[in-house]
């Protein structure tokens, strides 16, 4: 755990801050070699090499009949939900669905007095992929993450709708994924994962159908595989560990900081946890409470490591330099426990989600709250965003020029043509002049309005 005092939160200070939102994310050549040969593999020998890395990594009797899960199974797993879980997961999905169909896109048609009609289609993609990971052998399941990418693609009205996720040794996946998958609407569900199952979704296999876009976090092999087939399909984004940033002024409860960073400390070694506050005696007692809260954790040995290693407590001069700090970073989650939260939500420029006050933990975000937990790491939320809708959506230009209007503007359009050199672009357009001036018996075309 670092203290830093203010001294340090100049402006090349800050710039040193913002690397530790991504230089976990240098590419590891071998990871990256790795990935490579095994898209290479799914893509030369599709099912044949996806059950063999199955075999070797998960489930040893996998057979090619048990890759995608049965419908007896996804009965079954009904029967084996709990019931207060399935209150629990219901209500995850009715608030996390109100929350995005607010986002669904309509498209849009304008006219012009010359007749000329413009607007936008607004389509789905037609199939999406959605990567779950396995949790623990699936001891851990992360419903969640089904909840969140599933529920954005059902709104835009995607058709094919996949998910894949790595079996138990086994070979079963855990009843509650099935039941949250079945709850969004998904029924076509695979047992494969890391970048193999990728590396299917991208280029398809005789059994699992190739996808338009592959959504869903995984570990580094899953990021370099969606890195390496990004283009030849659209994906979310490219997640690294977990990260919060939160700014506390002299009001803030250390008890509660030290939960929320702790939240993300126990997610993995490389997560990043950062308190920036005005207050010397909230850092020193929030270090209290780290250490008191630790020992309560089942994942204290990861949580620990985090902390030791890219933990980070900042005492700076004021709120207006925390907010500096903060929009350099551009955090994933970013918690604002000051006196009045929302007063400072202007100076916010860049951050995947923003949680205000003390009792609006990142963990509401991560389930109930409604906004997708799927959010822009290392940085990446200056110019990026939350999954949503939108990932599954697609948009085409609508043009339909009048007569009328193509005689005014085809001067303007020969013009620029010309200019560019495009000689080809030109003509298209004197070649309809040409044909309405022999309408006319040769006669010039009316003047331009």
């Amino acid at each position: 755990m670092i203290i830093t005092p203010a001294a340090t939160t100049s402006a090349p200070g800050r710039k040193r801050l913002g690397e530790l939102a991504y230089r976990f994310q240098l590419a590891d050549p071998a990871c990256r070699q790795a990935v490579t040969a095994i898209l290479d593999a799914i893509r030369e020998r599709g099912d044949e090499a996806l059950l063999e890395y199955t075999r070797r990594f998960d489930a040893p009797n996998m057979t090619r009949e048990q890759l995608q899960v049965s419908p007896a199974e996804l009965e079954d797993a009904y029967r084996n939900m709990d019931a207060d879980l399935m209150k629990s997961l219901r209500l995850a999905k009715e608030r996390i669905w109100a929350f995005h169909a607010r986002e669904m896109e309509q498209s849009w048609i304008m006219t012009r007095d010359d007749g000329t009609i413009t607007g936008r289609l607004v389509r789905p993609v037609a199939s999406a992929g959605l990567y779950v990971p396995g949790g623990q052998g699936g001891k851990t399941p992360l419903v969640s993450s089904v909840l969140m990418n599933g529920i954005p693609a059902a709104i835009a009205g995607v058709s094919q709708r996949v998910m894949v996720t790595p079996p138990n040794a086994e070979g079963k996946v855990n009843p509650a994924l099935l039941v949250a998958a079945q709850e969004t609407g998904i029924t076509e569900i695979y047992k494969t994962g890391s970048a193999w199952a990728i590396g299917a979704l991208a280029f398809g296999t005789e059994i699992i159908p190739a996808v338009d876009v592959i959504v869903g976090p995984g570990n580094q092999y899953v990021a370099e595989a969606k890195r390496q087939v990004s283009g030849k399909v659209g994906i979310d984004m490219i997640a690294g560990p977990s990260e919060v940033l939160i700014v506390a002024d002299h009001t803030a409860k250390p008890a509660f900081i030290a939960a929320d960073m702790l939240a993300q400390a126990e997610h993995d070694p490389q997560a990043l946890a950062i308190l920036v506050t005005t207050d010397q005696d909230i850092a020193l007692q929030t270090v209290v409470e780290l250490e008191k809260q630790l020992v309560l954790l089942s994942r204290a040995d990861i949580a620990r490591r985090s902390l030791a290693e890219r933990g980070t407590i900042l005492v700076c001069a004021s709120l207006d330099e925390a907010m500096d700090i903060a929009n350099d970073i551009a955090i994933e989650h970013l918690e604002l426990m000051v006196a009045d939260p929302f007063s400072w939500l202007p100076r916010i420029q860049h951050a995947g989600a923003i949680f205000l006050g003390d009792y609006s933990p990142e963990a509401c975000g991560d389930y109930v709250a409604g906004p997708n937990h799927v959010l822009p790491t290392m940085g990446t939320a200056r110019i990026s965003s939350a999954l949503g809708v939108e990932t599954f959506l697609k948009k085409s230009s609508l043009i339909s020029c009048s007569r009328a209007a193509f005689l005014a503007d085809a001067p303007h359009i020969v013009n620029l043509a010309n200019l560019e050199g495009l000689t080809a672009h030109a003509r298209s357009v004197s070649v309809r002049l040409e044909k309405e001036s022999r309408k006319q018996g040769g006669k010039p075309l009316p003047p331009r309005t």
